[in-house]
């Protein structure tokens, strides 16, 4: 049954450059259109939680962010302290440098190492493949991956890289995902492009904070940019 689309949208509070008072504010806006989550900066984790607590807003955060390039011992050490601040979500950026290049064994174990940390206790995993960097070829192997393990979600962009979500990405993701969930994400300003994307069979949408006001009616208050 199709949700409203406020609750297909992971609301994202990620801009650096951000000062508290700044994402106190895009998530008190993320709430008041009762998004699905809100997806804030590790820094933010604390005040979002306060903020969303006895609402139906979760809150949701990044690992190896934006660039995904850390060390998987380090995304690994992320991941557990996410457990300790009791995180329900996790958008992970997987290793695109590893997927562009075709060494699926490092690219999987990257993956999978998170994934053996969150998946027992009950923790949503998305990962982030940066599909504007990739030819559909490698977004294919890399959804097949994700899949064979078991994870949530594929998700197609940071919104900091590239072009954001295209049908054409999303479409091989869905191809090749199975019982995994699609998430487009990046470059998502308008209801058309919103509704086409969940009409495809995504079940999230990652927007910038403030294209939500622009999804769920409302004029958006300050810029335009993806996250």
């Amino acid at each position: 049954m199709r949700q409203p689309l406020n609750r297909y949208l992971d609301h994202a509070v990620l801009k650096p450059e951000l000062t508290r008072q700044e994402a106190e504010d895009a998530i008190n806006l993320g709430l008041q259109f009762n998004t699905r989550t809100v997806c804030v900066r590790p820094c933010d984790l604390e005040l979002a939680k306060s903020l969303c607590s006895g609402t139906d807003t979760d809150v949701s955060t990044v690992l190896g962010f934006p660039h995904g390039c850390a060390l998987t011992l380090s995304k690994v050490q992320e991941a557990q302290k996410y457990l300790e601040l009791d995180v329900r979500e996790v958008d992970m950026v997987s290793n695109y440098g590893f997927l562009r290049g075709g060494e699926w064994s490092l690219f999987q174990n990257d993956v999978e190492s998170v994934f053996e940390v969150l998946r027992p206790n009950g923790i949503l995993l998305k990962v982030i493949l940066e599909t504007s960097t990739l030819d559909p070829s490698l977004i294919a192997q890399a959804t097949r991956i994700c899949a064979a393990l078991g994870v949530d979600y594929v998700k197609t962009s940071t919104g900091f890289n590239g072009n954001g979500a295209t049908i054409e990405a999303v479409e091989i993701m869905l191809e090749a995902a199975g019982n995994t969930k699609v998430k487009a994400s990046g470059g998502i300003r308008n209801v058309d492009q919103a509704t086409h994307f969940i009409e495809m069979g995504c079940e999230r949408l990652g927007v910038g904070f403030s294209t939500t006001p622009v999804l769920c009616g409302e004029s958006a208050s300050s810029s335009d940019s993806d996250y």
